[in-house]
Order: C-alpha cells, then structure tokens, then sequence
C-alpha cells in the first residue's frame, strides 16, 4: 500500500443521500433513484453511527481452558445525524419526520461511478430534537434513525447516466 494509497478527509467527499424508495430488493438504487433522492450532505454538522457491530457467543469446551467464541447476532450502532437550522426553510425537519420510512445512503468515497463505496441503511426516524443552546453556537437539531433491515454495505455506486 505504502506512497500509492491516496488518502482523503470525509468533508468536502462523502455524500449522505435519503431516498424515500428503493426499487432493487438488494437495496441497491438506481442513477435515477439516487437523483431523485435528496443530498443531505452540506446540512449536516455531525454524524454517529452508521455501522455494524456483532456479539460473539463463547463457546467453551471441556478439552481446553481457552473459551473460544463465534459470531453471533449482527446489530447496528445507534445512528445519527445532526443537521444546521436553517432559518429560511424546513426541508429537513419535512423530510424527516418521525416515523418516516425510508433509506440512508451514504456514498463513502463521494459520487464516484462502479466504486464498491456506497452503503445502503433500510431506516425508520425514530425521533427529531433541536438543540437548544444560549451560546454563540449554530442552531442545530439532531435526527436519530431505527435501522429497519440488513444494510447493503460496500455496493458499486450506481453508473453515470
């Protein structure tokens, strides 16, 4: 790996997209899916989560004093996103209603055609919370997702039409 690996910062490259639909029962969208979903990337202030941890199950033996595991239930790490308020418009805080049903799409290494980079979050908004804050700070609120099914990690991001 060494000189040729070309290492990035999140900021500026990684999209997050939500869609309301997917088509594919991969949970893998379409060029036109993920157009017609909406980028919310320049939004978001902080992010949480987003990932799969798995609960390894011991299983020891009587022929050896080592307790050895193997894996056991996959489950996702709450996941997060907090978003800038913006005093203008509401089309977060519209799009994200509690309860709304939907997929988190997260390009890793931004919108590049047939990178193996894009994960897909089935995902219900378990709730919404502005922060309230008597500082100099940006107004900010925080929406908090339910995984609702097995994500699609490390898909092709859809060509370039």
């Amino acid at each position: 790996m060494g000189s040729t690996q070309q290492r990035f910062m999140r900021r500026g490259v990684t999209k997050f997209y939500f869609l309301s639909t997917i088509a594919a029962v991969t949970n893998t969208p379409t060029r036109q899916e993920l157009a017609a979903g909406t980028d919310l990337s320049g939004a978001i202030s902080d992010i949480a989560g987003w990932s799969l941890g798995n609960s390894p199950i011991d299983t020891p033996d009587l022929g050896s004093t080592l307790t050895t595991s193997i894996p056991g239930e996959d489950k996702a790490d709450a996941s997060t996103l907090t978003f800038y308020e913006d005093k203008a418009g509401d089309t977060v805080e519209t799009l994200l209603t509690k309860g709304e049903e939907g997929y988190v799409v997260i390009l890793r290494k931004g919108d590049v055609p047939q990178s193996k980079s894009m994960d897909v979050f089935p995902v219900r908004v378990a709730s919404r919370a502005p922060a309230y804050s008597a500082g100099s700070d940006p107004a900010k609120f925080t929406v908090t997702f339910a995984v609702s099914d097995e994500p699609t990690l490390d898909a092709a991001v859809p060509a370039a039409v």
